[in-house]
Protein backbone atom coordinates (compact mmCIF):
# COMPACT_ATOMS: atom_id res chain seq x y z
CA UNK A 1 0.00 0.00 0.00
CA UNK A 2 1.38 3.39 -1.01
CA UNK A 3 1.62 6.28 1.46
CA UNK A 4 -1.08 8.13 -0.49
CA UNK A 5 -3.44 5.15 -0.41
CA UNK A 6 -2.89 4.86 3.32
CA UNK A 7 -3.77 8.54 3.72
CA UNK A 8 -6.77 8.45 1.40
CA UNK A 9 -7.90 4.80 1.24
CA UNK A 10 -9.92 3.71 -1.79
CA UNK A 11 -13.14 1.77 -1.34
CA UNK A 12 -15.64 0.21 -3.71
CA UNK A 13 -19.30 1.22 -3.64
CA UNK A 14 -22.23 -0.99 -2.78
CA UNK A 15 -25.79 -0.43 -4.03
CA UNK A 16 -26.51 1.31 -0.72
CA UNK A 17 -23.52 3.70 -0.89
CA UNK A 18 -23.62 4.69 -4.58
CA UNK A 19 -25.20 8.08 -3.95
CA UNK A 20 -22.66 9.00 -1.28
CA UNK A 21 -19.84 8.03 -3.65
CA UNK A 22 -21.17 10.53 -6.19
CA UNK A 23 -20.64 13.33 -3.66
CA UNK A 24 -17.16 14.44 -4.80
CA UNK A 25 -18.29 14.42 -8.44
CA UNK A 26 -21.24 16.71 -7.70
CA UNK A 27 -18.98 19.18 -5.91
CA UNK A 28 -16.24 19.00 -8.56
CA UNK A 29 -18.66 19.76 -11.40
CA UNK A 30 -20.66 22.31 -9.41
CA UNK A 31 -23.95 20.57 -10.13
CA UNK A 32 -26.79 19.08 -8.11
CA UNK A 33 -28.13 15.53 -8.27
CA UNK A 34 -31.89 15.36 -7.78
CA UNK A 35 -33.71 12.26 -6.62
CA UNK A 36 -35.16 11.84 -10.12
CA UNK A 37 -31.74 12.05 -11.76
CA UNK A 38 -30.27 9.56 -9.31
CA UNK A 39 -33.15 7.15 -9.91
CA UNK A 40 -32.30 7.20 -13.62
CA UNK A 41 -28.55 6.88 -13.10
CA UNK A 42 -28.83 3.88 -10.80
CA UNK A 43 -30.28 1.77 -13.63
CA UNK A 44 -27.01 1.93 -15.56
CA UNK A 45 -24.50 2.49 -12.74
CA UNK A 46 -22.36 -0.53 -11.86
CA UNK A 47 -21.65 -0.24 -8.10
CA UNK A 48 -18.77 -2.72 -8.20
CA UNK A 49 -17.02 -0.44 -10.71
CA UNK A 50 -17.51 2.77 -8.70
CA UNK A 51 -14.67 3.69 -6.35
CA UNK A 52 -13.96 6.60 -4.05
CA UNK A 53 -10.96 7.89 -2.11
CA UNK A 54 -11.77 8.76 1.50
CA UNK A 55 -10.50 11.30 3.98
CA UNK A 56 -11.70 9.70 7.20
CA UNK A 57 -15.34 8.85 6.58
CA UNK A 58 -15.80 11.41 3.79
CA UNK A 59 -15.45 10.53 0.09
CA UNK A 60 -13.21 13.17 -1.53
CA UNK A 61 -12.60 11.70 -4.97
CA UNK A 62 -14.47 9.28 -7.18
CA UNK A 63 -14.16 7.33 -10.43
CA UNK A 64 -16.47 4.84 -12.11
CA UNK A 65 -16.68 2.65 -15.18
CA UNK A 66 -19.22 0.96 -17.43
CA UNK A 67 -18.73 -2.43 -19.04
CA UNK A 68 -18.68 -2.07 -22.84
CA UNK A 69 -17.65 -3.82 -26.02
CA UNK A 70 -15.63 -1.51 -28.28
CA UNK A 71 -15.65 -2.02 -32.04
CA UNK A 72 -12.16 -2.01 -33.54
CA UNK A 73 -11.22 -2.50 -37.21
CA UNK A 74 -12.33 -6.02 -38.03
CA UNK A 75 -13.45 -6.98 -34.53
CA UNK A 76 -14.24 -5.85 -31.01
CA UNK A 77 -12.70 -5.88 -27.54
CA UNK A 78 -13.89 -5.60 -23.96
CA UNK A 79 -13.60 -2.01 -22.76
CA UNK A 80 -14.02 -0.16 -19.49
CA UNK A 81 -15.95 3.06 -20.06
CA UNK A 82 -14.37 5.42 -17.54
CA UNK A 83 -16.83 7.93 -16.12
CA UNK A 84 -17.82 9.95 -13.04
CA UNK A 85 -14.26 11.09 -12.33
CA UNK A 86 -13.84 14.02 -9.98
CA UNK A 87 -11.96 15.24 -6.92
CA UNK A 88 -13.40 17.60 -4.33
CA UNK A 89 -11.60 20.97 -4.80
CA UNK A 90 -10.18 21.04 -1.26
CA UNK A 91 -8.24 17.83 -1.95
CA UNK A 92 -6.83 18.62 -5.38
CA UNK A 93 -3.11 18.58 -6.10
CA UNK A 94 -2.57 15.84 -3.52
CA UNK A 95 -2.31 12.89 -5.89
CA UNK A 96 -5.87 11.69 -5.30
CA UNK A 97 -6.73 11.51 -9.01
CA UNK A 98 -3.55 9.59 -9.79
CA UNK A 99 -4.33 7.15 -7.00
CA UNK A 100 -7.85 6.62 -8.37
CA UNK A 101 -6.52 6.11 -11.90
CA UNK A 102 -3.92 3.62 -10.63
CA UNK A 103 -6.57 1.61 -8.76
CA UNK A 104 -8.95 1.71 -11.71
CA UNK A 105 -6.43 0.64 -14.38
CA UNK A 106 -5.30 -2.26 -12.19
CA UNK A 107 -8.93 -3.31 -11.79
CA UNK A 108 -9.55 -3.05 -15.56
CA UNK A 109 -6.52 -5.23 -16.19
CA UNK A 110 -7.70 -7.72 -13.58
CA UNK A 111 -11.06 -7.99 -15.34
CA UNK A 112 -9.33 -8.94 -18.59
CA UNK A 113 -10.37 -5.78 -20.47
CA UNK A 114 -7.52 -4.78 -22.82
CA UNK A 115 -8.65 -1.16 -23.22
CA UNK A 116 -10.26 1.66 -21.28
CA UNK A 117 -12.16 4.51 -22.98
CA UNK A 118 -13.56 7.86 -21.91
CA UNK A 119 -14.98 11.21 -22.92
CA UNK A 120 -12.77 13.85 -21.32
CA UNK A 121 -14.25 16.76 -19.39
CA UNK A 122 -10.85 18.41 -19.84
CA UNK A 123 -8.74 17.05 -22.67
CA UNK A 124 -5.39 17.78 -20.99
CA UNK A 125 -6.03 15.59 -17.94
CA UNK A 126 -5.90 12.04 -19.22
CA UNK A 127 -2.95 12.07 -21.58
CA UNK A 128 -0.64 11.83 -18.60
CA UNK A 129 -2.25 8.48 -17.80
CA UNK A 130 -1.62 7.12 -21.31
CA UNK A 131 -4.94 7.92 -23.00
CA UNK A 132 -4.75 8.85 -26.68
CA UNK A 133 -7.27 10.79 -28.76
CA UNK A 134 -8.88 8.07 -30.86
CA UNK A 135 -12.00 9.56 -32.50
CA UNK A 136 -13.11 13.03 -33.48
CA UNK A 137 -16.46 14.54 -32.59
CA UNK A 138 -18.47 16.89 -34.80
CA UNK A 139 -21.28 19.33 -34.09
CA UNK A 140 -23.22 21.75 -36.25
CA UNK A 141 -26.13 24.17 -36.36
CA UNK A 142 -27.80 25.00 -39.67
CA UNK A 143 -30.55 27.43 -40.61
CA UNK A 144 -33.58 25.92 -42.28
CA UNK A 145 -33.31 28.27 -45.25
CA UNK A 146 -29.82 26.97 -46.09
CA UNK A 147 -30.57 23.23 -46.22
CA UNK A 148 -31.00 22.89 -49.99
CA UNK A 149 -29.54 19.71 -51.50
CA UNK A 150 -26.80 19.77 -54.09
CA UNK A 151 -28.64 17.25 -56.24
CA UNK A 152 -32.39 16.61 -56.21
CA UNK A 153 -33.72 13.36 -54.78
CA UNK A 154 -37.01 11.94 -53.60
CA UNK A 155 -37.45 9.97 -50.37
CA UNK A 156 -38.22 6.32 -51.02
CA UNK A 157 -39.59 5.63 -47.56
CA UNK A 158 -41.50 7.31 -44.75
CA UNK A 159 -40.84 8.65 -41.27
CA UNK A 160 -43.18 7.32 -38.59
CA UNK A 161 -43.61 8.53 -35.01
CA UNK A 162 -43.17 5.69 -32.51
CA UNK A 163 -43.58 5.45 -28.75
CA UNK A 164 -40.84 4.42 -26.34
CA UNK A 165 -41.80 0.74 -26.40
CA UNK A 166 -41.67 0.46 -30.18
CA UNK A 167 -38.44 2.44 -30.29
CA UNK A 168 -36.92 0.00 -27.81
CA UNK A 169 -37.78 -2.84 -30.18
CA UNK A 170 -36.75 -1.21 -33.47
CA UNK A 171 -33.92 1.27 -32.83
CA UNK A 172 -31.27 -1.06 -31.32
CA UNK A 173 -30.99 -3.32 -34.41
CA UNK A 174 -30.26 -0.24 -36.54
CA UNK A 175 -27.62 0.90 -34.07
CA UNK A 176 -26.08 -2.57 -33.96
CA UNK A 177 -25.72 -2.58 -37.75
CA UNK A 178 -23.76 0.65 -37.47
CA UNK A 179 -21.76 -0.52 -34.44
CA UNK A 180 -20.59 -3.74 -36.07
CA UNK A 181 -18.93 -1.79 -38.90
CA UNK A 182 -17.73 1.36 -37.11
CA UNK A 183 -14.51 1.49 -35.07
CA UNK A 184 -15.05 3.44 -31.88
CA UNK A 185 -18.70 2.43 -31.48
CA UNK A 186 -19.77 1.00 -28.12
CA UNK A 187 -22.25 -1.69 -27.18
CA UNK A 188 -25.50 -0.71 -25.46
CA UNK A 189 -27.49 -2.83 -23.03
CA UNK A 190 -31.29 -2.82 -22.87
CA UNK A 191 -31.07 -0.73 -19.70
CA UNK A 192 -28.78 1.72 -21.50
CA UNK A 193 -31.36 2.09 -24.26
CA UNK A 194 -34.30 2.34 -21.90
CA UNK A 195 -32.84 4.72 -19.32
CA UNK A 196 -30.06 6.50 -21.16
CA UNK A 197 -31.27 6.92 -24.75
CA UNK A 198 -35.06 6.67 -25.03
CA UNK A 199 -36.33 7.84 -21.65
CA UNK A 200 -37.82 11.34 -21.54
CA UNK A 201 -37.78 12.53 -17.94
CA UNK A 202 -38.50 16.17 -17.14
CA UNK A 203 -35.02 16.72 -15.72
CA UNK A 204 -33.52 15.71 -19.09
CA UNK A 205 -35.23 18.49 -21.02
CA UNK A 206 -33.25 21.48 -19.73
CA UNK A 207 -35.73 23.99 -21.07
CA UNK A 208 -36.51 22.15 -24.31
CA UNK A 209 -39.60 20.19 -25.27
CA UNK A 210 -40.39 16.48 -25.07
CA UNK A 211 -38.37 13.84 -26.86
CA UNK A 212 -39.74 12.60 -30.20
CA UNK A 213 -38.74 9.27 -31.74
CA UNK A 214 -39.18 8.69 -35.48
CA UNK A 215 -38.53 5.56 -37.52
CA UNK A 216 -37.53 5.58 -41.19
CA UNK A 217 -38.93 2.65 -43.17
CA UNK A 218 -38.77 1.58 -46.82
CA UNK A 219 -41.36 -1.01 -47.83
CA UNK A 220 -41.72 -2.01 -44.19
CA UNK A 221 -37.97 -2.43 -43.58
CA UNK A 222 -36.34 -0.18 -40.97
CA UNK A 223 -33.31 1.73 -42.28
CA UNK A 224 -32.89 4.57 -39.80
CA UNK A 225 -34.24 6.63 -36.95
CA UNK A 226 -34.15 10.07 -35.40
CA UNK A 227 -34.49 11.20 -31.79
CA UNK A 228 -34.92 14.92 -31.21
CA UNK A 229 -36.38 17.62 -29.00
CA UNK A 230 -38.01 20.82 -30.24
CA UNK A 231 -37.11 24.00 -28.41
CA UNK A 232 -39.82 26.50 -29.28
CA UNK A 233 -39.20 30.21 -29.48
CA UNK A 234 -40.96 33.20 -31.05
CA UNK A 235 -40.35 36.85 -31.73
CA UNK A 236 -42.27 39.62 -33.54
CA UNK A 237 -41.37 38.09 -36.89
CA UNK A 238 -42.67 34.62 -36.06
CA UNK A 239 -41.28 31.28 -34.95
CA UNK A 240 -37.54 30.80 -34.41
CA UNK A 241 -37.40 27.46 -32.67
CA UNK A 242 -34.63 24.87 -32.70
CA UNK A 243 -34.60 21.18 -33.47
CA UNK A 244 -32.19 19.68 -30.94
CA UNK A 245 -31.00 16.39 -32.38
CA UNK A 246 -30.36 13.71 -29.77
CA UNK A 247 -29.33 10.99 -32.21
CA UNK A 248 -29.60 10.11 -35.89
CA UNK A 249 -28.73 6.65 -37.15
CA UNK A 250 -28.98 5.42 -40.75
CA UNK A 251 -27.78 2.20 -42.34
CA UNK A 252 -28.21 3.27 -45.98
CA UNK A 253 -27.32 6.46 -47.87
CA UNK A 254 -30.98 7.05 -48.75
CA UNK A 255 -31.92 6.78 -45.09
CA UNK A 256 -29.19 9.28 -44.16
CA UNK A 257 -30.61 11.87 -46.57
CA UNK A 258 -34.22 11.14 -45.66
CA UNK A 259 -33.79 11.38 -41.91
CA UNK A 260 -31.87 14.65 -42.07
CA UNK A 261 -34.30 16.01 -44.66
CA UNK A 262 -37.15 15.25 -42.27
CA UNK A 263 -35.43 17.07 -39.41
CA UNK A 264 -34.62 20.10 -41.58
CA UNK A 265 -38.28 20.40 -42.59
CA UNK A 266 -39.99 20.39 -39.17
CA UNK A 267 -42.40 23.33 -38.97
CA UNK A 268 -41.92 26.30 -36.65
CA UNK A 269 -38.18 25.59 -36.33
CA UNK A 270 -35.56 27.98 -37.67
CA UNK A 271 -32.43 25.92 -37.03
CA UNK A 272 -31.35 22.33 -36.54
CA UNK A 273 -28.60 21.67 -34.01
CA UNK A 274 -26.72 18.37 -33.67
CA UNK A 275 -23.74 17.06 -31.73
CA UNK A 276 -21.76 13.83 -31.54
CA UNK A 277 -21.81 13.39 -35.32
CA UNK A 278 -19.21 11.68 -37.46
CA UNK A 279 -16.60 13.85 -39.21
CA UNK A 280 -16.33 14.27 -42.08
CA UNK A 281 -20.14 14.20 -42.23
CA UNK A 282 -22.16 13.03 -45.28
CA UNK A 283 -24.06 16.34 -45.25
CA UNK A 284 -20.87 18.17 -46.15
CA UNK A 285 -21.04 16.53 -49.57
CA UNK A 286 -24.82 16.33 -49.91
CA UNK A 287 -25.78 19.98 -49.29
CA UNK A 288 -25.58 22.73 -51.87
CA UNK A 289 -23.97 25.00 -49.27
CA UNK A 290 -21.83 22.81 -46.97
CA UNK A 291 -20.46 25.91 -45.24
CA UNK A 292 -23.96 26.51 -43.88
CA UNK A 293 -23.46 23.60 -41.49
CA UNK A 294 -20.86 25.55 -39.57
CA UNK A 295 -19.48 22.20 -38.49
CA UNK A 296 -16.96 22.24 -35.66
CA UNK A 297 -14.60 19.44 -34.75
CA UNK A 298 -13.43 18.50 -31.26
CA UNK A 299 -12.04 15.54 -29.40
CA UNK A 300 -14.23 12.47 -29.13
CA UNK A 301 -13.36 9.14 -27.55
CA UNK A 302 -10.04 8.73 -25.75
CA UNK A 303 -8.55 5.23 -25.61
CA UNK A 304 -6.11 3.72 -23.13
CA UNK A 305 -4.39 0.49 -24.22
CA UNK A 306 -4.27 -1.38 -20.91
CA UNK A 307 -2.91 -4.64 -22.35
CA UNK A 308 -1.04 -3.54 -25.46
CA UNK A 309 -0.40 -7.02 -26.89
CA UNK A 310 -4.01 -8.18 -26.52
CA UNK A 311 -5.45 -4.92 -27.88
CA UNK A 312 -3.21 -4.89 -30.96
CA UNK A 313 -3.91 -8.56 -31.72
CA UNK A 314 -7.69 -7.99 -31.47
CA UNK A 315 -7.98 -5.72 -34.51
CA UNK A 316 -7.37 -6.37 -38.21
CA UNK A 317 -4.84 -4.52 -40.34
CA UNK A 318 -4.78 -2.83 -43.71
CA UNK A 319 -1.73 -4.61 -45.07
CA UNK A 320 0.37 -7.71 -44.62
CA UNK A 321 3.58 -6.42 -43.06
CA UNK A 322 5.68 -6.48 -39.89
CA UNK A 323 7.02 -3.64 -37.76
CA UNK A 324 8.96 -3.40 -34.51
CA UNK A 325 7.54 -0.79 -32.15
CA UNK A 326 9.50 0.49 -29.18
CA UNK A 327 6.79 1.59 -26.76
CA UNK A 328 7.11 3.85 -23.73
CA UNK A 329 4.45 3.49 -21.03
CA UNK A 330 5.24 5.09 -17.68
CA UNK A 331 1.83 4.36 -16.11
CA UNK A 332 1.49 0.72 -17.24
CA UNK A 333 5.10 -0.51 -17.37
CA UNK A 334 4.06 -4.02 -18.46
CA UNK A 335 3.42 -2.50 -21.91
CA UNK A 336 6.83 -0.89 -22.21
CA UNK A 337 9.53 -2.32 -24.45
CA UNK A 338 9.89 -3.58 -28.00
CA UNK A 339 7.04 -5.37 -29.72
CA UNK A 340 6.97 -7.03 -33.14
CA UNK A 341 3.61 -6.68 -34.86
CA UNK A 342 3.40 -9.12 -37.78
CA UNK A 343 0.19 -9.00 -39.84
CA UNK A 344 -0.67 -11.54 -42.51
CA UNK A 345 -3.68 -12.16 -44.69
CA UNK A 346 -5.95 -10.16 -46.96
CA UNK A 347 -5.45 -6.36 -46.79
CA UNK A 348 -8.12 -4.85 -44.54
CA UNK A 349 -8.57 -8.19 -42.77
CA UNK A 350 -4.96 -9.09 -41.95
CA UNK A 351 -4.58 -10.75 -38.53
CA UNK A 352 -1.57 -9.93 -36.38
CA UNK A 353 0.73 -11.78 -34.03
CA UNK A 354 2.20 -9.43 -31.42
CA UNK A 355 5.27 -10.61 -29.54
CA UNK A 356 8.15 -9.14 -27.57
CA UNK A 357 11.40 -8.84 -29.46
CA UNK A 358 15.02 -7.70 -29.13
CA UNK A 359 15.15 -6.62 -32.78
CA UNK A 360 15.94 -2.98 -33.58
CA UNK A 361 12.95 -0.63 -33.48
CA UNK A 362 11.35 0.65 -36.66
CA UNK A 363 9.34 3.28 -34.72
CA UNK A 364 9.66 4.71 -31.22
CA UNK A 365 6.30 5.70 -29.77
CA UNK A 366 4.43 6.38 -26.56
CA UNK A 367 1.46 4.16 -25.73
CA UNK A 368 -0.85 7.17 -26.25
CA UNK A 369 0.45 7.49 -29.84
CA UNK A 370 -0.49 3.88 -30.57
CA UNK A 371 -3.91 4.57 -29.02
CA UNK A 372 -4.41 7.56 -31.34
CA UNK A 373 -3.75 5.33 -34.36
CA UNK A 374 -5.49 2.24 -32.96
CA UNK A 375 -8.95 2.86 -34.46
CA UNK A 376 -7.65 4.58 -37.58
CA UNK A 377 -8.50 8.20 -36.72
CA UNK A 378 -4.90 9.39 -37.04
CA UNK A 379 -1.95 8.16 -39.06
CA UNK A 380 1.34 7.53 -37.32
CA UNK A 381 2.96 9.80 -39.92
CA UNK A 382 0.68 12.61 -38.67
CA UNK A 383 1.77 11.90 -35.12
CA UNK A 384 5.39 12.01 -36.28
CA UNK A 385 4.73 15.39 -37.92
CA UNK A 386 3.52 16.58 -34.51
CA UNK A 387 6.81 15.44 -32.97
CA UNK A 388 5.32 12.44 -31.21
CA UNK A 389 6.78 9.48 -33.16
CA UNK A 390 10.42 8.80 -34.04
CA UNK A 391 11.07 6.88 -37.28
CA UNK A 392 14.18 4.73 -36.97
CA UNK A 393 13.82 2.73 -40.22
CA UNK A 394 13.30 4.76 -43.40
CA UNK A 395 9.84 4.14 -44.83
CA UNK A 396 8.48 2.68 -41.57
CA UNK A 397 5.96 5.47 -41.12
CA UNK A 398 4.33 4.87 -44.49
CA UNK A 399 4.22 1.14 -43.78
CA UNK A 400 2.67 1.83 -40.38
CA UNK A 401 0.05 4.07 -41.98
CA UNK A 402 -0.95 1.23 -44.29
CA UNK A 403 -1.03 -1.26 -41.40
CA UNK A 404 -3.22 0.81 -39.09
CA UNK A 405 -5.57 2.13 -41.78
CA UNK A 406 -9.29 1.65 -41.18
CA UNK A 407 -11.78 1.16 -44.01
CA UNK A 408 -14.38 3.17 -42.07
CA UNK A 409 -14.08 6.46 -40.20
CA UNK A 410 -13.97 5.88 -36.43
CA UNK A 411 -16.92 7.35 -34.56
CA UNK A 412 -18.51 7.09 -31.13
CA UNK A 413 -22.13 8.15 -30.75
CA UNK A 414 -22.49 6.99 -27.15
CA UNK A 415 -21.83 9.57 -24.45
CA UNK A 416 -21.18 8.27 -20.95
Amino acid sequence: MSELTATYPIRTATPETVRAFFGPLIIAFGEDLTDAEFDDWRHTTEPDRLIAAFDGDTPIGTAGAFTFRLTVPGGEVGAAGVTAVGVEPGHRRRGVLRSLMRHQIDDVRGRGEPVAVLWASEAAIYQRFGYGLSTLNGSFEIERGRTAWLRPWEPEGTMRLVDEAEALATFPPVYERMRAATPGALSRTEDWWRWGILRDAEHMRRGAGPKFRYLYEVDGAVEGYAIYRPKGDWDDRGPKGQVLVVEVMAITPRAERAVWGFLFGIDLMRTTKAGRVVVPHPLQLALADPRALGITVGDGLWVRLVELRVALAARRYGSADALVLEVADAFCPWNAGRWRLAASGKPGAAAAVVERTDAPADLVVDVADIAAAYLGAFRLSELAHAGRVDERTPGALLRADALFASERTPWCATMF
